[in-house]
C-alpha cells in the first residue's frame, strides 16, 4: 500500500506508503521497549516450500521489514517435494522454540500438501498470520476475538482508520473472495458495522454493485479489473492487487 494518491473520478484512492512507514516506526519503538524491559527480542519464523518467485519476493519483503523494526527473522527454506509429515515436523520444532514468537507458513503450498492440516498444526499463540482454523473461526463469529488477525486484511482496516474514513454504517464492497484477503477483510468490515457485499468472478454486472459503494476493497489479484467510472464520487478505495508487507501496490483500476 502506498501514500494518498490522486482521486479516481473524485473518489479517494487509498494506498499507504507513509502510513506503513509510521506503523513500522511505532513497531520499532515497541520492539525496543520489549527488549529493554524483558531482555527478549521478538522472533519471526517464515517457512517457505519450493521456489515460487512470488513467494520468494514476499518472504524477502518480510525479512526486510523485520530488519527495519528490530525483529529477529528466521527463514526455513524447504524443497518443493518435502512431505507433509516433514513439513509438520518442522512446524512442531518452531512451536517448541522459545526464541520464535511468530510463525508464518508462506502460501500457497504445493498441491500434495494439505494447507489446512499444516496451518492447524501451528501453535495458536504463534499464528501471527491468523490462518489457524480457530483464529479464522473466531473471526467469522460475532462477539469472538481471535488471537491474531490475517495481516493484509488487518492492514486494510488500519489504513481506513488512519486515513480518517468511517466504516460504521457504510456500504462496503470487497472485490475478491480469497481465503487470504477477500473473505477475511469482508468479515473484518462486518465487525466494524459496515454493510458488506462481496463481488467475485461469477458476479453478474459487478459495476452496478460497486457504483453504490462508499468503500471499495479491490482484492481480486487481477490488474485492471475495475473501471474508474464505477467508483462513485466521494467513495474510498483501497487496492490490494499485489501487496508486499504493506509496501507495494499494482492498480486494479482502469479508466
Amino acid at each position: 500500500m502506498a501514500s494518498s494518491s490522486p482521486s479516481v473520478h473524485s473518489a479517494t484512492v487509498i494506498d499507504g506508503k507513509s502510513i506503513a512507514q509510521t506503523v513500522r516506526s511505532e513497531i520499532a519503538v515497541e520492539v525496543r521497549q520489549l527488549s529493554e524491559q524483558y531482555g527478549k527480542v521478538p522472533g519471526l519464523a517464515v517457512v517457505i516450500v519450493g521456489n515460487r518467485k512470488d513467494s520468494q519476493s514476499y518472504v524477502g519483503m518480510k525479512r526486510k521489514a523485520c530488519a527495519e523494526v528490530g525483529i529477529k527473522s528466521l527463514d526455513l527454506d524447504l524443497p518443493e517435494d518435502v512431505s507433509q509429515t516433514e513439513l509438520i515436523a518442522k512446524v512442531h520444532e518452531l512451536n517448541a522454540n522459545p526464541d520464535v514468537h511468530g510463525i508464518l507458513v508462506q502460501l500457497p503450498l504445493p498441491k500434495h500438501i494439505n494447507e489446512e492440516k499444516v496451518l492447524s498444526e501451528i501453535s495458536i499463540e504463534k499464528d501471527v498470520d491468523g490462518f489457524h482454523p480457530l483464529n479464522i473461526g473466531k473471526l467469522a463469529m460475532k462477539g469472538r476475538d481471535p488471537l491474531f488477525l490475517p495481516c493484509t486484511p488487518k492492514g486494510c482496516i488500519e489504513l481506513l482508520s488512519r486515513s480518517g474514513i468511517t466504516i460504521k454504517g457504510k456500504r462496503a464492497v470487497v472485490v475478491g473472495r480469497s481465503n487470504i484477503v477477500g473473505l477475511p477483510v469482508s468479515l473484518l468490515l462486518l465487525k466494524e458495522d459496515a454493510t458488506v457485499t462481496v463481488v467475485h468472478s461469477r458476479t453478474p454486472e459487478p459495476e452496478k454493485i460497486i457504483c453504490e459503494a462508499d468503500i471499495v476493497i479491490a482484492a481480486a489479484g487481477q490488474a485492471m479489473m475495475i473501471k474508474g467510472s464505477w467508483i462513485k464520487p466521494g467513495a474510498a478505495m483501497s487496492m490490494l492487487a499485489q501487496m508486499l508487507w504493506m509496501t507495494r501496490v499494482e492498480s486494479q483500476v482502469t479508466d
